[in-house]
């Protein structure tokens, strides 16, 4: 049968009436730009791997086994005021504050150590299978990252996974994700060995937009290949992003902007 001579172009026309509702998790998600709003000092020898300020101080989990330990620092100063050092076996990953209680997960050993935040005195500890990586929180659920594109949610009383999601730009899975932080609404990660966070939907995994933080700490200031872009920490009360990285000289407070009005 030969089509009616509009066939061809009602096609079409139905082909981009469908296109519209393709969802939009299928498209690359936008790339953001930065500006420094400010620097504060960091330590060259902290191995960031944990990263949240919360009541005046920035809290940091800092890793390699043998050296792990948590921290409580004065933003300013960078002065160290606690100090809580892991046994030389763990290798120290993300924290989390939860009530009166600071949480501490381990790269491959296992244990997540639970702390009196006010004393950093031991409390508790849990037991987990499978990597620890980045780890941040919800007002109900702890949110869990472990090298993969899967973030994990846990209940704060067990830590035990209740459900997960799998993080993707459009199609393509993120994986490597690493350090988190949770900001009004959104999930932010830093993706191991890049340059960018990602800001991703805690319902579907979808990626909502990229920070392209390329250029924030000069190469001749980074102590080696490993000092790349790890820590995300935010200031509710006054709306403050703070990011650093391993074993970097400063932290960096910054905004995020169009790329067409980056900064430094």
């Amino acid at each position: 049968m030969v089509p009616p001579p509009n066939f061809s172009r009602c096609w079409a026309w139905v082909l981009a009436f469908a296109a519209c509702f393709i969802p939009h998790c299928a498209l690359a998600a936008p790339v953001l730009g930065y500006q420094v709003v400010a620097k504060y000092p960091h330590s060259t020898e902290s191995y960031t791997e944990g990263f949240f300020f919360l009541d005046g101080l920035f809290y940091e989990g800092i890793g390699i086994a043998g050296h792990s330990a948590l921290l409580a620092i004065e933003p300013q100063s960078g002065r160290v005021v606690q100090k809580r050092d892991l046994p030389a076996q763990y290798f120290g990953e993300g924290i989390i504050d939860w009530g009166a209680n600071v949480y501490q997960w381990t790269w491959q050993s296992g244990i997540c150590f639970v702390y009196d935040r006010f004393s950093l005195r031991p409390v508790k500890q849990f037991t987990y299978s499978g990597e620890g990586w980045g780890m941040t929180r919800t007002a109900r659920e702890i949110i869990t990252s472990d090298g993969s594109s899967t973030l994990r949610f846990r209940d704060p009383l067990t830590f035990k996974e209740t459900h997960h999601i799998v993080v993707k730009d459009g199609a393509t899975e993120i994986d490597q994700l690493n350090e988190l932080e949770f900001i009004q609404g959104e999930i932010y990660a830093n993706v191991w060995h890049s340059d960018r966070i990602a800001r991703i939907n805690p319902r579907d995994g979808r990626v909502i937009a990229w920070i392209d933080l390329s250029g924030l700490l000069p190469p001749d200031q980074m102590v080696n290949q490993e000092s790349v872009l790890n820590g995300i920490a935010y200031d509710s009360s006054r709306k403050r992003l703070f990011v650093t990285g391993k074993q970097w000289p400063a932290v960096f407070e910054i905004k995020v902007v169009p790329r067409s009005d980056q900064k430094r």
